[in-house]
């Protein structure tokens, strides 16, 4: 896909996620990593539902500005997970409402944020990693990712949002959305006792759909 028809999917994909509430403000940021090592990033302080193709910040494979205005202050967080997830290819950055709030709970695994609560979280997200609060823009966010050594595609930002990535943005914004979904749905769920998929149901998942969940936790099945 060319530059041109990459640039005008950054920006339809962020007005799809801003119409639908998951982005509010200039909240949110999204990069595509591109075939010569530099990326394309949304700008700084730029509502992702009001997104000029041309703005679209575009860096070279060293982080330097190379075209269109300043790039969003999120980019520590980006380069880490692209440094340590080499299939990433698009990241996607909210403040997705209660993907924020369950990272405030004091009850969540930080090495599966969520349970195995659908098939579609499991087939589309696998797990989520929790990493510490830091300051909005603060490079040592880099490192928390870092340490997380590639293995997850996931990370929730404790009190700030969902870091998503995937082999395409359509990937990484489906990802983004099932991450939400799955936030909504354990908070309604809070509490209730609920089914969780039992671990032979993610294991037939896992050999049937070829796939790799990091450090996953068996959960209480038993209700």
């Amino acid at each position: 896909m060319s530059e041109a028809k990459l640039r005008e999917a950054i920006c339809r994909y962020g007005k799809s996620l801003y119409d639908r509430g998951l982005t509010p403000g200039s909240s949110g940021n999204i990069s595509l990593r591109l075939e010569d090592g530099g990326w394309l990033v949304t700008p700084t302080n730029a509502s992702l539902g009001f997104l000029d193709p041309a703005s679209i910040s575009r860096l070279d494979a060293s982080g330097r500005l190379v075209s269109g205005d300043a790039p969003s202050k999120e980019i520590p967080l980006h380069s880490a997970l692209y440094e340590t997830r080499s299939s990433a290819r698009a990241i996607v950055h909210l403040h997705s409402t209660h993907s924020v709030a369950v990272s405030m709970l004091p009850e969540i695994d930080p090495k599966a944020v969520l349970p195995p609560m659908t098939a579609y979280y499991l087939m589309r997200v696998g797990a989520t990693a929790l990493v510490p609060y830091y300051r909005p823009g603060d490079p040592a966010v880099a490192d928390a990712i870092k340490g997380l050594a590639g293995r997850y595609s996931s990370v929730l930002l404790a009190n700030h949002g969902p870091v998503v990535a995937g082999d395409t943005l359509e990937a990484a914004v489906y990802a983004t959305e099932e991450l939400e979904e799955t936030a909504k749905l354990y908070l309604l769920l809070r509490n209730l006792n609920p089914r969780y998929l039992s671990p032979q149901q993610i294991a037939d998942l896992t050999k049937h759909f070829g796939l790799t969940i990091p450090d996953h936790h068996d959960h209480d099945h038993d209700h």
